[in-house]
C-alpha cells in the first residue's frame, strides 16, 4: 500500500505519537470493522501487538463488532477470538456502559467510521462511553475519521426535547457536517457531560471533502452502507423507514430505492421528475426485498441518481417525494405505528411531529421554518468546536 495519503487519519497519527503517557494504563477500545488505519491494519490489532499499551476490553456498537448484525438486532457480551478480551455489547440489555463494565480500564479510545447522519447510533454509543468516563473518572480518546458526506453542508431541523431516542439522542440536525471528534467536543460541552476528553485531529482532511476526496480505504460501517450515493441520500432516505414505503433493505441498493407493492414505478419516475427537484434523477424501479418490508413480494418505485453531489439537498429532496407519493397513493401510503414507542417511528426520526403533519395536510410550512430556524442555530452552535477551517 502506498504509505503517502492525502489524509492522514487520527489512528495513524495516534500510533505516531510517543506513547510514553500510557505506558501503565489499561486501554479500552469502542470500535468495529471500520477501526482500522490507512493501510487497512486492525485497530484492535495495533493495540494490542504494541509494546508499550496494554488493551484490557473491546466494547461494540450496534451491528456488532465485525459490523455484521441487522439493524436493531441486539447482541451479547462474547469474547474476542484472536485476542481472547472481552467483547461488552453496547446494543444489548443496555445500550449504556455499566460500572462493571468500565473496571477493567483507565483510558477509553474510540475509533467508529460514522457517516455523517443524525440517525446514526454510533455517535451515540460514543456519547454513552463519555457520560461512563466521566462518572467513573476515566479519560476518553476520540480517533478522528473523516465526514464522508462533507463538512460543510448543514440540513434539516433540531430534535424537540419530547423526541430524542437511540436514532436522535442530542438536537443535532439530519445531517450534521462534522466529525466524530468534533461532535465528540461539541457534546461534552454543550450537554454538559464533562469527561476528560482528547481528540486525536486528522492531517489533511477538508471541510469540502468527500470520502472519495480523501484517498482514503472505505470499509463499510454497517450492512446497509454502501456507496457514495447512498451515504449522501441517507439524511433524507432513512426517514422513510417510519413509513410503509421500503427503503430498500434487502436489496443492493439501500437507501437509494424508494418503492411499495402499491406503486407503479414509472408513473412516479415521470411525476417525481416533473417536481424539478436539483440535483437528481429518478428512475423507475422493480425490486423484491430479501427481508424487512416487503420480503419476497414483488415491488415497484424509483432509484434516486444524483448528478451534483456538492448541491444535493437529501432531507428537502425525500420530504418533497413523501409529499408526492401521499398525494398519490393516500389510502395506500401511511406512516408506521409501534406500541412500544411513545410516537410513531417517523416522529423519532424526524425529531418532531410537525413534519408528518405538514406531509398528511399537504403543507410543510411550519417544518421549513422551523427547519430554518434549527440550522441557522446549530451552524452558530457548532462553530467553536470546528477542528478543521
Amino acid at each position: 500500500m502506498n504509505n503517502h495519503k492525502r489524509v492522514k487519519l487520527g489512528v495513524d497519527r495516534f500510533f505516531e505519537q510517543d506513547m510514553k503517557g500510557l505506558k501503565n494504563s489499561k486501554i479500552g477500545l469502542l470500535t468495529n470493522q471500520t477501526g482500522a488505519n490507512s493501510n487497512f491494519l486492525s485497530t484492535i490489532k495495533l493495540f494490542n501487538d504494541h509494546p508499550e499499551v496494554r488493551l484490557t476490553a473491546l466494547y461494540a456498537p450496534e451491528h456488532g463488532l465485525l459490523a455484521n448484525g441487522k439493524e436493531g438486532e441486539r447482541f451479547s457480551h462474547s469474547v474476542h477470538r484472536s485476542t481472547k478480551l472481552p467483547i461488552y455489547s453496547l446494543y444489548g440489555e443496555t445500550k449504556k456502559p455499566s460500572d462493571q463494565m468500565m473496571e477493567d480500564v483507565d483510558v477509553i479510545v474510540f475509533d467508529i467510521q460514522d457517516i455523517g447522519a443524525r440517525y446514526y447510533t454510533y455517535i451515540y454509543s460514543m456519547a454513552h462511553m463519555m457520560q461512563a468516563c466521566a462518572r467513573t473518572g476515566k479519560k476518553m480518546i476520540v480517533l478522528d475519521r473523516p465526514n464522508p458526506i462533507g463538512g460543510t453542508v448543514v440540513e434539516g431541523n433540531l430534535i424537540d426535547k419530547d423526541y430524542t431516542s437511540f436514532v436522535g439522542l442530542y438536537p443535532i440536525p439530519n445531517r450534521h457536517g462534522m466529525t466524530v471528534g468534533e461532535l465528540a467536543l461539541f457534546f461534552n460541552e454543550q450537554f454538559n457531560i464533562h469527561c476528560d476528553l482528547e481528540i486525536v485531529e486528522m492531517e489533511g482532511w477538508k471541510r469540502s471533502y468527500f470520502h472519495g476526496d480523501t484517498e482514503l480505504p472505505w470499509i463499510p460501517p454497517s450492512p446497509n452502507t454502501t456507496t457514495q450515493d447512498m451515504m449522501l441520500l441517507y439524511p433524507g432516505t432513512c426517514l422513510i423507514e417510519g413509513t410503509n414505503l421500503s427503503e430498500g433493505r434487502g436489496t443492493t441498493q439501500p437507501f437509494e430505492i424508494i418503492g411499495a407493492p402499491f406503486i407503479d414505478g414509472e408513473m412516479l419516475q415521470d411525476k417525481v421528475n416533473a417536481l424539478g427537484l436539483e440535483n437528481v434523477y429518478a428512475r423507475s424501479i422493480a425490486f423484491t426485498p430479501t427481508y424487512q418490508k416487503y420480503k419476497d413480494e414483488y415491488c415497484e418505485g424509483i432509484q434516486l441518481h444524483l448528478t451534483n453531489r456538492a448541491s444535493f439537498q437529501p432531507v428537502k429532496t425525500v420530504i418533497s417525494i413523501l409529499m408526492l407519493i401521499n398525494e398519490l397513493y393516500p389510502k395506500q401510503f401511511c406512516f408506521l405505528k409501534y406500541g412500544n414507542l411513545k410516537h410513531p417511528m417517523f416522529d423519532l426520526l424526524a425529531g418532531n411531529d410537525l413534519l408528518r403533519k405538514g406531509i398528511l395536510e399537504g403543507n410543510i410550512e411550519k417544518y421549513e421554518l422551523q427547519s430554518e430556524v434549527d440550522t441557522k442555530r446549530f451552524k452558530q452552535q457548532r462553530q467553536k468546536y470546528l477542528l478543521y477551517r
